[in-house]
């Protein structure tokens, strides 16, 4: 039986996506000789760098035509690698399948084995993709602000989350509330995502932080941030003395038009969140903080999505870059047809 995968093309400003059905990986337009671990995938999800390859945008796929897919899990079919045996349950989160060659958005996958990792005994692969790139991500801007900005496990005031309705969002709610902290989310708009982030365990949602002063009322204990530009600015604005902004994403805007009076006179601290790069020690790290808090599992299979391949090839991209999709899209490969 052949293998389906979702295939974007690129011809100047026009963008096509299909479900396209193949026989052999070498048929795949973006492989890399050096991939020596062939996964068979059962989940996939979606992020929003996906949202970007699916659309055609720049800065994210070095090149089109290429198979989407930034995260997967599923069992090694076949492996070069001596860390790896066929059946093994395997994860990728971040690193470059769907980027700079071919990823996960197909029923098969041939990636490198450096970036994968085991399945961790205390997920399911569901579970794995449930988390993906975005939890991931969320998970290390709360270790963060607790190993270098401060934050105490028991202490009162808010932690503030903006982008609240995205991925990184999402988990970063579920993960303070599971840690007992006081969240506030930042959303763009209240009626619309606010009861969204109170079933993830916000206790409060306000709307998009604007325009500040250099300094504004001391307010939070941390800030995750994912969204940048001047909603960042003004978060760097509002931290406490001592306290931090963990900064990981550009959803708002890549420019950051601040000043110094933060850092110099508050020492607040601005730390810089990437999850595709980071060396197996802190993925490990952070898989295991999972296992340390426990997951909260039921919080989050409130707010999952369950799509399929279709779905992929069809408006799920377009819709994520939108903000049209609330919660976390689940990509399972078992499914047919679309389920949007």
């Amino acid at each position: 039986m052949a293998y389906r995968a979702v295939l974007v093309s690129k011809d100047g400003k026009d963008v096509k996506r299909e479900l396209i059905r193949f026989n052999d990986l070498k048929e795949l337009p973006y492989q890399d000789e050096t991939a020596d671990v062939t996964v068979k995938v059962s989940y996939s999800n979606m992020n929003f760098k996906d949202g970007i390859v699916l659309t055609g945008g720049a800065g994210v796929a070095k090149k089109f035509p290429l198979v989407a897919g930034i995260d997967f899990a599923g069992k090694v079919l076949e492996s070069k690698s001596p860390n790896f045996k066929p059946g093994q349950s395997v994860v990728l989160t971040g690193h470059y399948n769907g980027q700079w060659m071919d990823g996960g958005f197909a029923d098969i996958v041939k990636t490198k084995s450096e970036w994968l990792i085991p399945l961790p005994e205390f997920v399911t692969e569901k579970d794995a993709m449930m988390i993906g790139t975005a939890g991931f991500t969320g998970m290390m801007c709360v270790m963060a602000l607790e190993k270098y900005g401060n934050l105490k496990r028991g202490e009162k005031a808010p932690v503030l989350v903006n982008g609240g309705s995205g991925g990184v969002g999402s988990f970063a709610i579920s993960v303070l509330k599971h840690l007992g902290y006081y969240v506030v989310a930042s959303v763009l708009d209240v009626d619309k995502f606010g009861p969204y982030c109170k079933k993830l365990g916000a206790d409060e949602v306000i709307g998009p932080l604007g325009k500040s002063k250099p300094l504004e009322k001391e307010t939070y204990a941390g800030v995750v941030d994912p969204v940048g530009g001047q909603t960042l600015a003004t978060s760097l604005s509002l931290c406490m003395y001592g306290r931090a902004v963990s900064t990981c994403g550009l959803a708002g805007s890549s420019d950051l038009n601040t000043t110094v009076m933060p850092f110099i006179l508050r020492g607040v601290k601005l730390l810089g969140i990437d999850s595709v790069q980071a060396p197996m020690e802190v993925r490990m790290e952070t898989w295991n903080e999972f296992n340390k808090i426990g997951l909260p599992k039921s919080q989050m299979e409130q707010v999952i999505n369950m799509c399929s391949l279709e779905d992929a090839a069809g408006e799920l991209g377009p819709k994520i870059m939108a903000g049209q999709i609330v919660g976390r899209a689940i990509i399972d490969m078992s499914l047919t047809g679309s389920k949007l």
